[in-house]
C-alpha cells in the first residue's frame, strides 16, 4: 500500500457562479431544516451532487491507498489570494482563501465561489450540511447550561447569553479501511469461588479459574472513521476545553454530499492544517481498537477478561476523504488575560443534536457544599456508631472520618465532571461503523488454578488506547 491513488473529487466542479437550477440566481444558502440548498430569490430547494466515493459502506473492491484530491498534502507555499472572473459582467474578484471561499461581485452582485481543489487545505472533498436551526441550537445550549447554574461561576452565570453562538464547519478526515485482523492471547473463566479464613475475624475470597489460549482471525471493514484534521483539537490545548467538540461525534456521514461552497454561506469554517501522514498513526490505532472491541462478542465467555498479546491488522485497502462536519458552538473565556485563562465550549452536533460542554465552576461554592456533605456523612456515621455499636473503638471513629471524606470527595468529583466534562471524548472504539466477518476461533485450555484476584491481571480487551496527534516538529540536521 505504498503508492497512493488520488481520487479527483472536483470533477465537474467549476469556480465562479453556482446558479439556481430553476431561476439562475446565484444567491444560495442552506436550509437548516432540511439540509438542502435554497435559492434566496425564488426559494427553490435542491441538493448538491452525491459523491459516489462517500456512499454508505466500504467498497468491496477497495485496495491500495486512495486519497481524495481534497485530502492531498497541503502546500505550505500555496497562494492564498486567488482571482475569479465573473461570468456575468467580466469583473475580476479577489478571494482570500484564509478567510472565505466565496465573494460577491462588486459590479453585478452575483456570488462567486471556489469549488475546485486548492493546495492549501481550504476545500475538502465532501461536506455534511447543517440540519438544525440556530434557535434550536440556542435552546439546547441554554438547557445544558441551565442545568448547571447552581455551581456555575457567578460572573459566567450573569454574562451567559446564546446570542454569540456560531455555526462552524470543522475539518475531519473520513477513513475507510478493508483488511484482515489477527489477534492472539489468553482469557480466563471463573469456575467457582469460596471463602478462606485469614485471621480470627477475617476471610478472603478465593476464585477457581481456568485459563485458555485465545486466537481470533477475521475480515474487517471500517466505514467513515472520523479523524480530526485540525492540529489545535487533535493534539489538545491546555488553554481550551476543545475536547468537547470531538465528544459530540459521531455524525451521520453517510449523508455527506459533494463539496459546494454555497453550504458555507452564513457559517464559518476551520481550515485543515495537517496531512494524512500526520494522522496515519492515529487512524491505525483507532482501527485496531475498533476491531478489538468488535471481537468482544466472540470472547464473552471469558468473564474475567482477555489479554491480547498479539494485535495485527493487515490492510487490503484504505481510503481517505477530507470533510467538513457541522457544529453549533458557544464559547466563553474565563479569567481573560491572566495566566490561568481558559476557554470553555458548549457544542451541539448540528445533525444528531448531541450536546456537551464545559461550564466554569464556582470553586468556593462547590467546595463548601462538598464539605457540608462530608460533615453530614460524618454525623450520620457517628450516630450509627453510638446507636448500634456496643463497644465503639478508635477504628470505628477512624472509619467514620474516612466515610465523611469519601462522601465529600465523591460529591465534588461528580459535580465537577458534570460541569466541566474534562474526560469527555469520542468513544471511537464502540461508535465506529465496523463490520467483522468470517471469524475463525481457536481456543484451548492451558491450566486451572486458584487466585484471590477477582479479574484477570493485565486484561486489555476492554481498555482503550487513545492516541493523540504529535505536533512536535522533527529536528533537521
Amino acid at each position: 500500500m505504498a503508492n497512493e491513488k488520488i481520487i479527483d473529487t472536483a470533477v465537474g466542479a467549476t469556480d465562479g457562479q453556482t446558479k439556481c437550477p430553476k431561476c439562475g440566481a446565484t444567491d444560495i444558502s442552506t436550509n437548516t431544516t432540511t439540509g438542502t440548498l435554497r435559492c434566496n430569490f425564488c426559494r427553490f430547494e435542491f441538493k448538491a451532487e452525491v459523491l459516489e466515493d462517500m456512499k454508505e459502506g466500504v467498497d468491496e473492491n477497495l485496495s491500495g491507498v486512495q486519497v481524495g484530491s481534497g485530502a492531498a498534502d497541503i502546500d505550505a507555499n500555496a497562494e492564498t489570494m486567488i482571482t475569479l472572473k465573473c461570468t456575468s459582467c467580466g469583473a475580476e474578484v479577489v478571494i482570500n482563501l484564509n478567510e472565505s471561499s466565496q465573494a460577491r461581485c462588486h459590479w453585478c452582485r452575483n456570488m462567486l465561489s471556489v469549488n475546485n481543489k486548492v493546495p492549501n487545505g481550504m476545500v475538502p472533498d465532501t461536506i455534511l450540511p447543517f440540519k438544525m436551526k440556530k434557535d434550536e441550537a440556542r435552546s439546547r445550549i441554554e438547557q445544558f447550561v441551565g442545568d448547571r447554574k447552581f455551581f456555575a461561576n457567578k460572573k459566567f452565570a450573569s454574562e451567559f447569553t446564546t446570542e454569540n453562538i456560531m455555526g462552524v464547519y470543522f475539518p475531519y478526515m473520513l477513513v475507510d479501511m478493508k483488511g484482515h485482523a489477527s489477534f492472539a492471547g489468553e482469557g480466563e473463566i471463573e469456575r467457582g469461588s469460596y471463602q478462606r479464613k485469614t485471621g480470627e475475624d477475617s476471610t478472603e475470597t478465593v476464585y477457581k479459574v481456568e485459563r485458555f489460549s485465545v486466537a481470533r482471525e477475521c475480515d474487517v471493514e471500517v466505514d467513515d472513521l472520523p479523524i480530526e484534521s485540525s492540529s489545535r483539537r487533535a493534539s489538545g490545548n491546555n488553554g481550551e476545553t476543545n475536547n468537547i467538540i470531538n465528544a459530540i461525534l459521531p455524525f451521520d456521514t453517510e449523508n455527506c454530499v459533494k463539496y459546494d461552497s454555497n453550504y458555507l454561506k452564513g457559517f464559518t469554517s476551520e481550515k485543515r492544517d495537517v496531512n494524512k501522514g500526520d494522522l496515519q498513526a492515529i487512524a491505525d490505532s483507532q482501527e485496531k481498537e475498533a476491531v478489538k472491541f468488535a471481537l468482544n462478542k466472540s470472547v464473552s465467555q471469558y468473564d474475567r477478561g482477555v489479554r491480547w498479546d498479539k494485535q495485527e491488522v493487515t490492510k487490503q485497502g484504505e481510503k481517505w476523504m477530507a470533510a467538513y462536519l457541522p457544529v453549533w458552538l458557544y464559547s466563553y473565556v474565563e479569567n481573560p488575560g491572566s495566566s490561568n485563562q481558559l476557554t470553555h465550549y458548549v457544542a451541539v452536533n448540528a445533525r444528531t443534536s448531541e450536546t456537551i460542554g464545559s461550564v466554569p465552576i464556582n470553586k468556593g461554592r462547590i467546595s463548601s457544599v462538598s464539605a457540608l456533605v462530608g460533615l453530614i456523612a460524618l454525623v450520620v456515621s457517628l450516630l450509627f456508631i453510638f446507636l448500634f455499636m456496643s463497644e465503639p473503638g478508635a477504628g470505628h471513629f477512624f472509619g467514620a472520618i474516612v466515610v465523611a471524606i469519601a462522601a465529600g470527595g465523591i460529591f465534588f468529583s461528580s459535580k465537577y465532571n458534570k460541569y466541566r466534562n474534562v474526560s469527555a471524548r469520542h468513544h471511537f472504539e464502540t461508535e465506529t461503523k465496523i463490520k467483522v466477518s468470517n471469524i475463525k476461533q481457536n481456543d484451548a485450555s492451558v491450566k486451572k488454578f486458584e487466585t484471590t484476584n477477582s479479574t484477570m491481571q493485565n486484561a486489555n480487551n476492554t481498555t482503550v488506547n487513545v492516541q493523540k496527534l504529535n505536533t512536535k516538529k522533527k529536528e533537521t540536521k
